[in-house]
């Protein structure tokens, strides 16, 4: 394998690639509304010579290439939040511009630009021959990530029957190498209180007010300490051996947390006691924390405890249609993972890259200095569809993508050309060198 052949390849189709992803992100494309997106995807990788193309019943598209039995897959979801306030702006964030070195617009690096790098890497390994009978590629454009992580991949799993050996997710990583995540979950906590009329209390029992000891325990959950005399401790507690045996992986992903999200009540008016409160709960999970230990976790708090005949502490669900009208319940439950730094998946990557690009991330003149003080190999903030292909169903996974973590949600969102030659690069040359 030709290393440099395979970097001048992929700037070669630098022009291509740019057209590319400028027409995804002209369509508006937020979750269960990807039909444009996912269209003008199928179109691109029949053009550049995928050998089958699918869109399954949920809406996802699936391009293969090659005949081997190892199916290695790489996955983008080409779903994208709103533009928020478009007041935010600097340009339209559809129409979106371009640079020497930049592509702006609403979903660059989050995460359109990588299922342009995955289809243009397929493109280059059969371009230069490095399809062989052994491994088969898989490029996935997944929907309804911004609304459900791992949904997609759930349905893939079990409903497309389609198990790689392992998935690349192409989700920015600030041209590091990322292997793992913290884990999320979506809690709802709801109080029942007595409503009356407001002119008289003590007749009635305010749902808030219970609420409101309640919120200062879940504050406290995310703030105390883990002292042994510490009443809450709080969920530093994960990274002591004395509490987690997965010690060592909970302090490389970071402490897990917990915020209220939203507050709800009802009341028969604004001169009546309350009689009930809910709220939502953002819980991001760490090694070793698990969907049955979080919940626990709530309903031993003191607070909860003291009213706990009126408290009900449960998960959400998600159930909302894809676009083409497909309804898939999940629990919103996004388990953490994180591939061991010794895996074979890891070391092939590692090995990819350093053999393309060295041993330290690259990047352009805005980017270099903060991407250099970063470890080639690291972790992701935020949440990808990893929680499903590794956190759920134990298929290992790893993480390189175009573009910059900081970039997702947020106005004048871009990334950067150079970002989607590496990464095509690399794409092109991981899957000989796993399976050397």
């Amino acid at each position: 394998m030709d290393f440099n052949q395979i970097k001048e390849t992929a700037k070669g189709y630098e022009a291509d690639m740019t057209r590319f992803l400028r027409d995804i992100v002209k369509f508006p494309g937020e979750s269960c509304d990807e039909k444009a997106h996912i269209d003008r995807i199928a179109e691109e990788m029949r053009k550049v010579g995928f050998d089958r193309v699918e869109i399954d019943p949920q809406g996802n598209v699936l391009g293969y290439m090659g005949s081997g039995k190892t199916l290695i897959a790489f996955d983008a979801h080409i779903d994208t939040v709103g533009i928020g306030n478009p007041d935010n702006w600097e340009f339209d964030p559809y129409e979106g511009f371009e640079t020497e070195e930049e592509i702006g617009g609403r979903g660059t690096s989050d995460q359109c630009g990588g299922i342009v790098s995955a289809v243009y890497g397929a493109k280059i390994m059969k371009d230069l021959g490095l399809l062989n009978e052994t491994y088969t590629v898989l490029v996935t454009g997944t929907v309804q990530e911004e609304d459900c992580d791992g949904l997609c991949w759930q349905y893939i799993i079990n409903e497309d029957h389609v198990r790689p050996e392992f998935v690349v997710s192409t989700e920015p990583t600030d041209g590091g190498i990322y292997r793992g995540q913290r884990g999320r979950m979506e809690i709802r906590v709801d109080v029942k209180g007595i409503s009356c009329h407001g002119s008289a209390p003590e007749r009635g029992d305010n749902a808030i007010y219970k609420m409101s000891d309640i919120l200062q325990d879940i504050r406290a959950l995310n703030e105390n300490d883990a002292d042994e005399n510490t009443k809450v401790k709080g969920l530093v507690k994960m990274l002591d051996p004395a509490y987690n045996p997965e010690w060592e992986e909970a302090r490389f992903l970071g402490r897990g947390t917990v915020t209220v999200s939203q507050i709800f009540y009802t009341s028969p008016s604004r001169c009546a006691v309350a009689d009930s409160c809910s709220i939502s709960l953002d819980r991001r999970m760490t090694a070793g924390e698990t969907w049955e230990s979080c919940l626990e976790e709530i309903r031993a708090l003191p607070s909860i405890q003291t009213y706990i005949d009126d408290v009900t502490v449960s998960m959400y669900e998600y159930d909302r249609p894809s676009y083409t009208g497909c309804v898939y319940p999940i629990e919103c439950y996004f388990p953490t993972w994180v591939i061991p730094k010794d895996h074979k998946v890891t070391k092939a990557l590692e090995t990819a890259y350093k053999g393309l690009y060295g041993d330290k991330r690259i990047g352009t003149a805005e980017t270099i200095e903060m991407r250099q003080a970063r470890p080639l190999t690291d972790k992701w903030t935020f949440s990808t569809n990893g929680v499903s292909i590794m956190g759920r169903n134990k298929i290992p996974c790893i993480g390189f993508g175009p573009g910059a973590e900081a970039q997702a949600h947020a106005p004048n969102e871009k990334t950067w050309k150079a970002d989607l030659v590496v990464c095509a690069a690399v794409y092109a040359a991981l899957p000989s060198v796993y399976c050397e």
